[in-house]
């Protein structure tokens, strides 16, 4: 089998940055066939097409002054010359067929540009992942307000023609424990099954807390992928 064919076989989940900036995120992605980033005003996310050295120097060159690549699916990676890999990881990919209601009403609000402080100020509180400047914008996001407070988040972020990324799930610690997050992402799910597509999220593969959660939520782990963080150094 030849390296195209291979690459052409493989299912999109596999290398999800990669097939999410060339299909649902391809109008605020960067680069060209060989290497492509997301936009850094919306996240750190690239990917190159493939493992061949001419292509890893391809998105080298395309990590921001100062700032990170985070690469999703990519195996056995090595540094090109001037960068270095800031940090290695590995994910759980969970993916859900059907997502049953909240078991009770939630009151919740749909999210848009005019909570956008907000909601970074939640993420970067709670440290959800990745959650820049324009990240609210690649899909919608609900939300719990109390007492006007934004206190807890979800919404959606990769996407990847019939599948999308339950992503930004977050609860400020003052309102832990009371089931807004399982909600909220009950919702974000059931929408997204309601337009015909299949939910998926990451979670790092050691937060035995979180995955226990989703299970309950009705997703099942798909296959664990390598997370590697690329700067320059």
């Amino acid at each position: 089998m030849s390296r195209h064919q291979s690459i052409a076989d493989a299912h999109p989940l596999d290398r999800p940055i990669w097939s999410s900036l060339t299909t649902g995120w391809a109008h605020v992605a960067e680069g060209d066939d060989r290497a492509r980033r997301l936009d850094p005003l919306y996240g750190p996310f690239g990917a190159p097409a493939d493992a061949s050295p001419e292509n890893a120097e391809a998105l080298a060159a395309l990590i921001p002054s100062g700032g990170e690549l985070w690469l999703v699916g990519e195996k056995n990676v090595v540094a090109s010359p001037g960068t270095v890999i800031r940090r290695t990881a590995l994910l759980h990919q969970m993916v859900a067929d059907i997502v049953a209601p909240p078991a009770k009403p939630i009151d919740f609000v749909p999210l848009d540009e005019s909570d956008a402080v907000e909601m970074r100020a939640l993420a970067l509180l709670t440290k959800p992942g990745p959650f820049f400047e324009r990240t609210h914008r690649l899909g919608a996001f609900i939300g719990v307000r109390i007492d006007g407070q934004l206190v807890a988040m979800a919404g959606e972020r990769m996407r990847i023609n019939e599948f999308t990324e339950v992503s930004g799930v977050c609860t400020h610690p003052d309102h832990r424990g009371k089931g807004y997050a399982g909600a909220l992402m009950r919702i974000v799910s059931a929408r997204i099954v309601a337009r015909g597509e299949r939910p998926f999220l990451h979670t790092y593969a050691d937060n035995v807390t979180a995955i226990a959660l989703y299970e309950t939520l009705g997703f099942r782990l798909r296959t664990p992928l390598d997370m590697t963080v690329l700067a320059c150094a």
